[in-house]
């Protein structure tokens, strides 16, 4: 049988390819999902919809409301940036503490599977400058896992968090999801859809998608409100 590995799958184009990676790396993916209050909730119909599609063995969706704390323009009454966003800077569009609230849930499920590996998607090079998406906070996350489980404590194995495009440019991700046969028509990334469900084409998100599809040489096959040059 395959070890299992549980995959953060926000039905978006990085945790997509991760999805596959893990797939081709010879696990059995369990992806993860989470309702937690965003304006970009397109993104997780797509999740709930094409998740086996996607190579998922099986899929859960955990819900919170992130909007009762509101501090980012994913869940609170903030605008999203449509002209960029400043080099070096921390944008309006960081959840707090996401991807820590993500990995803890994640490594629960995981810890009742008997999986000691979880992906995540997220990326140090084209990406929105988001500190819970660097190389270093990984690392402590994975020295986490083993300190607070009792799989770790007892000895049973040691857990790995896995960010497979943590290095990559967005083009690279795209040109390896194509090789791993992912369709990135059943994936959204838009943090400021309109209400039918088109990306904006305008917020960092977007912009950050179509460069990326840009470097490789390929059409994006998702439509835009706003298409890019």
């Amino acid at each position: 049988m395959k070890k299992k590995a549980v995959v953060l799958y926000s039905g978006g184009l990085d945790s997509t390819t991760c999805l596959a990676i893990a797939r081709a790396e010879g696990f059995a993916p369990y992806a993860i999902s989470f309702a937690y209050g965003q304006r970009h909730s397109v993104e997780l119909s797509k999740a709930m919809k094409y998740a086996k599609e996607a190579g998922a063995e099986d899929h859960h969706l955990v819900e919170f409301d992130l909007r009762r704390i509101g501090g980012s323009a994913l869940t609170a009454d903030m605008e999203v940036p449509k002209e960029g966003v400043e080099e070096g800077s921390i944008p309006v569009t960081y959840v707090p503490a996401r991807n820590t609230i993500f990995l803890s849930f994640a490594l629960g499920w995981a810890e009742v599977l008997g999986a000691f590996d979880i992906y995540i998607g997220v990326n140090s090079l084209d990406y929105s400058g988001y500190p819970d998406c660097r190389p270093e906070y990984i690392a402590a996350f994975e020295t986490l896992a083993n300190l607070a489980t009792r799989e770790g404590v007892e000895g049973r194995g040691r857990y790995r968090i896995h960010a497979p495009l943590m290095t990559l440019t967005k083009g690279e991700i795209i040109r390896r999801g194509l090789e791993l046969g992912v369709d990135y028509g059943l994936t959204h990334s838009c943090y400021d859809p309109t209400p039918e469900g088109l990306s904006c084409g305008a917020c960092d998100s977007c912009r950050l998608r179509l460069k990326g599809f840009a470097e490789v040489g390929v059409k994006d096959p998702i439509d835009y409100v706003r298409q890019q040059g």
